[in-house]
């Protein structure tokens, strides 16, 4: 019924050599189609008396079907990519040509207005009616499908089997359009999808063979040259699986975007597939996060919110996921311009442009910090300004705890005196054990802003995380530069493994575990499983085109700071389920304001000291501070 009542485009065209070919192939099929209506009326048997009615109206007939066809535009669609979307058209032309012309016989032919003409039987109308149809949609939905199955025979590429994981709406689309694409190089052996419901069915007429646990055996059995993923099909370890089983059975994995990014236009205006090598994103990928929209707009929507840190990875993608909720202002606050200026011209592209105020600033600067308050009273702060480099900030000891430590005080007061309603602060795992300056840091910054929530109207929450993919001077883009060069790669340990996630995944659960919090809360986010550092360099030399050996793994020995593995909560903190299967709560133990409050005046008083002093104040300062603590044991 939908066929009928969508509305066909109209209007006379004008007629190219091309639409001019058309139509006299057209009128043709019209002509020969009226004569097989009359043909299979009378019962397969000629006779001169029809054959009479039929030569002294087929002039007419064809001539109104060629105009009604031409003017809905028939003859200006590519039969190479006609498509179903082209049946209600043709619907439109097939049925007005036999309203115009069962209307015409009624009231001229059979009432003898010309003279000599008897009318056209109504069956003959009718069959004409249904063969034009058919004979007009089968020829061009025949030529398209020969063309396709023959296109590899004539292309000038070799022809390369592929199959395509996921029989969904992007994978279909992607079958089509590489068999519809005269320079694609490939043929396409089949789906793969593990939803049991859709095996042994067909999609664009390729089957869906099986589950994706099978493709190493469907590329060998095959003979597949290229496995094509969509982009955030797979779990990273059902992706580790794919890659592996297809390298060992001699096949290619190939990752598509995902379906809003699938298209590309070039400048001829043509349609085109954006496939892309595998990277490591790809390999470490979790389940998609699900937020709680409502609960997120609930905080942010209409708001003003302020975010520090805004430069960074996390900061600016916390800015960017927070444009979605439409906040009445988001106000980005960083020390780094340049890194600023970057943010500021993504924001410039959106559509329609946010409003946003970008502010250089430096956290430990009262009276700067006050003034940005003071101006922009922000009901809303993300904190996640800080310095992250272990080694760095081992040899730059003072450094770390005025930024991480200092700024955080400072601002958690200033938030607390201008009354702002939420007050989120970024935390990571290397506070939990910590064996470095910069965990330390962020162990007492969350101990603060926990102590202080106890004594503010503003809800003071912690998210604690682990590494995030991608981020500024993390090991992914080192291990990138050094495979680039050609190598060696350095990984400090063989043994050394971190938490990794992505760095949009990462964004989205802090909005969450702040929507969800009531204050003083230590939120952490599933991390899922740790990954062996020598196993990511490993996959990165993989994906880059390299052997096993072309490019060398140099173990250099841990560096000041790190230890072997990171851990989530203290062996005293309990982990407790919230509403979002991805973020947890760590049950703690009371942090006392007043100790803190004597602990970071202990600490301002060594600032103009030596490093190695002030390692030796903060081990004094802070009993789960210490070189190897936490190497022994692993929580959950």
């Amino acid at each position: 019924m939908n066929l009928f009542l969508s509305k066909p485009r109209v209007g006379m065209r004008p007629l190219s050599s091309k639409a001019a070919v058309l139509l006299g192939i057209h009128a043709m099929l019209f002509a020969a189609v009226y004569f097989f209506a009359f043909y299979t009326r009378y019962d397969f048997t000629f006779d001169w008396k029809w054959f009479a009615v039929y030569a002294t109206t087929v002039g007419g007939l064809v001539l109104l079907k060629s105009i009604i066809f031409y003017w809905l535009g028939l003859c200006h669609v590519s039969w190479r990519r006609v498509a179903f979307g082209d049946l209600p058209t043709l619907l439109w032309a097939a049925t007005l040509s036999m309203l115009v012309l069962a209307a015409i016989d009624g009231l001229f032919l059979t009432s003898g207005r010309f003279g000599g003409v008897s009318h056209v039987p109504r069956g003959v109308i009718l069959l004409d009616w249904a063969a034009t149809i058919l004979v007009i949609g089968g020829i061009r939905a025949v030529w398209r499908s020969v063309r396709e199955e023959l296109r590899p025979l004539f292309s000038r590429q070799p022809a390369r089997s592929a199959l395509i994981i996921g029989a969904n709406q992007a994978g279909e689309l992607l079958a089509r359009n590489l068999m519809a694409t005269s320079r694609s190089p490939y043929v396409i052996s089949g789906f793969l999808d593990d939803d049991p419901l859709l095996h042994r069915t067909r999609f664009s007429g390729i089957e869906v063979l099986g589950n994706v646990a099978s493709a190493g055996a469907e590329v060998i059995r095959r003979r597949v040259d290229d496995v094509l993923v969509q982009s955030g099909t797979l779990t990273g370890p059902a992706f580790r699986q794919l890659l592996a089983d297809c390298t060992e059975a001699g096949a290619t994995v190939k990752v598509m975007p995902a379906i809003d990014e699938l298209l590309g236009v070039t400048a001829d205006d043509r349609t085109h597939m954006r496939l892309r090598p595998v990277e490591i994103k790809d390999v470490l990928r979790r389940e998609p996060v699900r937020l709680d929209d409502s609960a997120v707009a609930g905080l942010v929507a209409g708001r003003t919110v302020l975010v520090t840190g805004a430069g960074g990875s996390i900061g600016s993608e916390l800015c960017k996921q927070l444009v979605r909720f439409h906040p009445a202002r988001i106000v980005l606050v960083d020390h780094s311009e340049n890194a600023l200026f970057a943010v500021e011209q993504e924001f410039i592209r959106l559509a329609p442009s946010p409003d946003a105020e970008f502010l250089i600033a430096d956290l430990t600067d009262e009276e700067r910090m006050e003034g940005i308050l003071t101006a922009t009273r922000p009901h809303v702060i993300f904190h996640a300004a800080a310095h992250k480099h272990v080694p760095l900030m081992e040899s730059n000891p003072a450094e770390a705890i005025k930024n991480n430590c200092l700024a955080t005080r400072l601002l958690a007061r200033l938030a607390d005196r201008h009354g702002v309603g939420t007050f989120v602060s970024i935390s990571t795992d290397k506070a939990v054990h910590p064996t470095s300056v910069m965990g330390c840091s962020k162990l007492i910054a969350e101990r603060y802003v926990q102590a202080f929530a106890k004594e503010s109207d503003t809800k003071f929450i912690v998210v604690r995380f682990g590494n995030v993919l991608g981020s500024n001077g993390s090991v992914v883009p080192t291990f990138q530069e050094q495979i680039r060069r050609g190598g060696p790669v350095t990984v400090t340990h063989p043994e050394i493994e971190r938490y990794f996630m992505l760095i949009p995944e990462a964004a989205q659960l802090v909005l969450q575990a702040a929507a969800m919090g009531h204050g003083g809360e230590i939120f952490v986010l599933d991390m899922g499983e740790s990954v062996k550092i020598v196993d990511l360099a490993r996959d990165l030399i993989a994906l880059s085109g390299f052997a096993e050996g072309d490019i060398e793994i140099v173990f250099t020995g841990l560096r000041p700071g790190e230890k072997l593995f990171e851990e989530l909560y203290f062996e005293d903190e309990r982990r407790v389920a919230t509403p979002h299967p991805k973020v947890f709560c760590a049950l703690h133990r009371p942090a006392d304001l007043a100790a803190i409050e004597g602990l970071l005046e202990a600490l301002r008083e060594v600032l103009d000291e030596p490093a190695d002093v002030i390692r030796s104040r903060l081990q004094e300062l802070v009993p789960e501070y210490g070189p190897r603590v936490g190497q022994a044991s692993r929580l959950p």
